[in-house]
């Protein structure tokens, strides 16, 4: 999500950090931020209105004239950004003694749904009893789907057969039913269409009228881009929405139409879908949004999803072996599937502060994947035996070739994996009998040899070769270059 723009936003800004600033190359600059927004599919009246804005207070003298004029024009869109996305508020009413109604309508194929399935599995992680309404009786698969989506994730679903009833009777019975149920929340599943007709917005603005739903919210495909603004301006107009659910961020989306719909519409991305599974859905926080857009990471998300997914337990189990030098393979594996359940590493990364280039890089380069170089290390410790796990130093060549075999790797990736846990192992056990102070620094240098474009991870021992650097597809096309380099040789000689 928001690569492109990332990358376009953050050289475009880095020329502000460079050399002397005045008025006119920084209108200059900002030419090159429209034209990021524009590449973004952010709706052109918004770039534009975006960077007139910033420009009018990065011209100003208290810029211009100050210390570090750059990171000023850097903080100023930032805040722009800001404004753009934001103010949001995430809360759904919910007071006590009360039912709160939430009508979900969208275009057909938006994920409406399975949006529908990660509410309800949001709103029950917070203590409420929700019920699913099946009102969509255009698309036959529609109620299935719901019904399997709530058995799923625990929560009712109420639902009458698509000849013998209307989406207004519907949701008026299914009000009945969650009533006697005891239910608080409850979530209108209703009809799209593949694009916006006089009918759809008959039928909504009958359950509308009916109903009274205390949150209506529309649920765009970010991967539309600007036809997902223009049809939450046709909604906003037919319904006064409350809030907009953007799902698929997780795809090649460039991101335009999350800068865009609160400027067009003045309706706030309320939640956003980052994944196919029902407990993808996140709050939209419009300053997390511009951290990452920038490029400086998204520190607070990070925590959050931690605290969320990590078994907190298991992590100071985990933490205290490591103090105590008693850290075996077997809970670096566990470790490994407790940091996975987060995401993918590149994901991750990027949203480190300052790493988020780095996996920018890692993207550019072939064969560069920490996700394959984490399942690899997966599959070697996986087809060792339990003792082997506790004690490594017991593995010799003959069981190296074995765990090679089991894993389909090499016996040199297994002996590096030895020998890197081995230094790993070596430093826990020095870190043990340390002061707070002294283990910081001593994390410290950890992490800077890591990132070390030249380290070979935590050991500095002996290397045969620089073979092992290369992938084998790497290593083959040196050989295949070299072959061709000797074959021209030869030609000239003769």
């Amino acid at each position: 999500m928001f690569e492109s723009i990332t990358q376009n936003l953050t050289e475009a800004l880095g020329n502000f950090t460079r050399g002397k600033l005045s008025e006119g190359n920084i209108r200059d600059g900002m030419a090159q931020v429209r034209k990021a927004l524009l590449e973004a599919d952010v709706n052109y009246d918004v770039a534009k209105s975006f960077c007139d804005n910033v420009t009018q207070q990065a011209v100003g003298d208290q810029v211009l004239k100050s210390l570090k004029p750059g990171e000023q024009i850097v903080g100023i869109v930032y805040n722009e950004l800001v404004n753009l996305m934001g103010p949001v508020d995430h809360s759904i009413a919910i007071r006590r003694g009360e039912m709160a109604i939430i009508m979900m309508c969208g275009l057909q194929g938006a994920g409406k749904t399975t949006t529908c399935g990660k509410l309800a599995t949001m709103l029950k992680e917070q203590g409420n009893t929700p019920m699913l309404v099946a009102a969509d009786l255009q698309r036959p698969a529609a109620i299935e789907q719901l019904r399997v989506i709530g058995e799923q994730v625990g929560v009712p679903v109420y639902w009458e057969e698509a000849g013998s009833s209307t989406p207004v009777k519907v949701c008026q019975n299914a009000q009945k039913a969650a009533k006697k149920e005891g239910c608080n929340v409850l979530i209108l599943d209703t009809a799209g269409r593949l694009h916006i007709d006089d009918s759809l917005m008959k039928e909504l603005i009958q359950i509308d009228n009916k109903l009274m739903p205390h949150q209506a919210l529309l649920v765009c495909d970010a991967m539309t881009g600007q036809d997902a603004v223009n049809s939450a301006k046709a909604f906003n107009e037919a319904l006064e929405l409350d809030g907009v659910i953007l799902t698929k961020l997780d795809g090649d989306t460039r991101g335009g139409a999350a800068l865009s719909v609160k400027a067009v519409t003045g309706v706030p991305i309320k939640f956003i879908g980052v994944g196919e599974q029902l407990d993808k859905l996140e709050p939209f926080h419009p300053e997390r949004m511009a951290q990452r857009i920038l490029g400086q990471g998204d520190v607070a998300t990070l925590l959050e999803t931690a605290q969320r997914v990590l078994d907190a337990e298991e992590m100071e189990n985990q933490q205290q072996k490591m103090l105590e030098g008693k850290f075996t393979l077997d809970d670096f594996l566990k470790a490994m599937s407790q940091i996975q359940r987060m995401g993918s590493m590149k994901s991750l990364m990027k949203l480190i502060p300052g790493m988020g280039q780095m996996a920018q890089a890692m993207d550019a380069m072939d064969g560069m994947d920490p996700d394959k170089d984490v399942k690899r290390v997966k599959a070697m410790i996986s087809s060792m035996t339990v003792e082997e796990r506790r004690h490594p130093d017991r593995i010799d060549r003959s069981r190296r070739n074995r765990i090679a075999i089991g894993s389909g790797t090499d016996p040199a990736e297994v002996n590096d994996l030895l020998k890197q846990f081995k230094g790993m192992s070596g430093m826990m056990q020095q870190m043990a009998g340390m002061s707070m102070g002294d283990r910081m620094k001593a994390v410290r240098e950890l992490q800077s040899e890591a990132m070390n474009p030249n380290s070979r991870g935590v050991t500095q021992g002996k290397q045969r070769s620089k073979r092992g650097d290369l992938t084998k597809d790497a290593l083959r096309e040196k050989k295949k270059k070299e072959r061709q380099r000797q074959k021209k040789a030869r030609k000239r000689k003769k």
